[in-house]
């Protein structure tokens, strides 16, 4: 299992295409640590399940399978150093980009990033979110959900089978479910015209004779234990039934192909400014959204028609969280933080500009965790010597204690990115 550090240039979460290409892209762009959070135990999102072939057209210029297409990268992504944390639930983004993440391998986990790249994707509407009405028997399907039982499980969901929408997933799994010798009895689409892309309804419906009706839906299901047969029904340019055009269709499976949804619960949670229109973050030319240093690639922006934009998007966002890394990088770089020691509760300010003493002499102010009621020594270390140290009296928890720090100290700090401040008895 790969140690994970606790900072990291760039974190990616999610590791389809938009993912793996962003976690790709920030390496090739100079970011140092760049890590890949999943929630499966494998790498390559969606694709794994989506093994027919039109994937890389564009981007390779050759057509692979979605399987072939993802490990492509998969594989560029792992030689060039990325690192993974795979069968993993991220539970919060915030806007100071930590990632709050668990998983049975690590417990929980608090990471830190320079910048995030959100590549979670979309998931597909599910029958409550279009009210279909009747009874609640078993053979509904999301097609996406159909697509993994018989592409990875090894299950075929149903022998006769009626799919609602002509969305691309669902025209592709007619034809794979007619591979497998399902009868595919029709496609339903209560829009007048095609949803998905034109290429799909000819390779997958024209090619096997496959009915597409336009402007019908699906309006009731009917069946108690297993789906017996849908009632489909003509709408008019209102979407509503047009009374005396309904039709009992039998069949033992109703696969829904109704649209996708950008994945952004992370995203809302963490005050990210979202599109109503399209259901993801707004977002800039370098797809950052509104927080600065939390960028979004892929289908969680918006739903995208090739699996080939998706990684065009993922290269862009991860271009932009590296640039911004290693800029947030080079600013950290000259700051020095300073860490209550000895006797101190606290000390302000947190962090120094490297070059302010080069400016003039800074003042640091702290209290004190016990009293110490005879002579002290208050000291400014960077671990190996005192770089700087007053002297008090003594000192007590009430009362602020002040420790200046000249100029002269410049040559001495610039050299390190930790200074401790610590109270001791002389």
């Amino acid at each position: 299992m790969t140690t994970h550090n606790q900072t990291y240039d760039v974190i990616v979460i999610g590791s389809g295409p938009g993912g793996l290409a962003a976690a790709i892209e920030a390496k090739r762009t100079g970011a140092q640590d760049v890590l890949i959070i999943e929630r499966a135990t494998e790498l390559g999102g969606i694709l794994l399940q989506c093994i027919h072939n039109g994937f890389g057209v564009e981007v390779f210029q050759q057509d692979y399978p979605g399987p072939m297409y993802a490990q492509l990268f998969v594989n560029q992504a792992l030689e060039l150093g990325v690192e993974t944390l795979l069968d993993a639930m991220v539970l919060e983004v915030t806007p100071a980009r930590r990632v709050f993440a668990t998983s049975r391998h690590t417990g929980l986990l608090e990471l830190t990033a320079r910048a995030i790249v959100l590549a979670m994707g979309c998931r597909e509407r599910t029958r409550p979110q279009i009210r279909i009405p009747g009874s609640r028997p078993a053979g509904v399907y999301t097609a996406g959900t159909a697509q993994r039982f018989v592409n990875i499980e090894g299950y075929l969901p149903g022998q006769r089978v009626v799919i609602l929408g002509s969305g691309d997933i669902g025209m592709i799994m007619a034809r794979r479910l007619t591979f497998e010798g399902a009868q595919v009895e029709r496609v339903l689409e209560i829009m007048p015209f095609l949803t998905g892309l034109t290429r799909n309804y000819v390779q997958c419906l024209q090619d096997f004779d496959i009915p597409l009706q336009l402007g019908h839906t699906v309006s009731r299901i009917i069946g108690n234990d297993r789906v017996e047969a849908i009632e489909a029904v003509r709408v008019d340019e209102r979407w509503q039934p047009v009374p005396g055009t309904e039709e009992v269709i039998p069949c033992d499976t109703l696969l829904l192909s109704v649209g996708l949804i950008p994945e952004n619960e992370l995203s809302r949670a963490a005050g990210i400014a979202i599109d109503p229109i399209t259901g993801g973050p707004f977002v800039n030319e370098e797809m950052e959204t509104s927080l600065p240093g939390i960028f979004a690639a892929g289908n969680v922006v918006h739903v995208y028609d090739l699996v080939d934009w998706v990684t065009e998007a993922g290269y862009l966002a991860g271009r932009g969280a590296a640039r911004f890394a290693i800029a947030e990088r080079k600013r950290t770089a000259q700051d020095v933080r300073l860490r209550a020691g000895d006797n101190v509760r606290y000390v302000v300010p947190h962090k120094l500009r490297k070059e302010a003493l080069a400016e003039g002499e800074q003042r640091l102010q702290m209290r004190v965790t016990r009293p110490i009621e005879q002579r002290v020594s208050v000291q400014l270390t960077d671990g190996r010597e005192v770089i700087v140290q007053h002297r008090e009296r003594y000192v007590r928890p009430g009362e602020m204690v002040t420790l200046k720090v000249p100029a002269t100290a410049y040559d001495t700090v610039r050299r390190t990115d930790e200074l401790t401040v610590r109270v001791v008895e002389v």
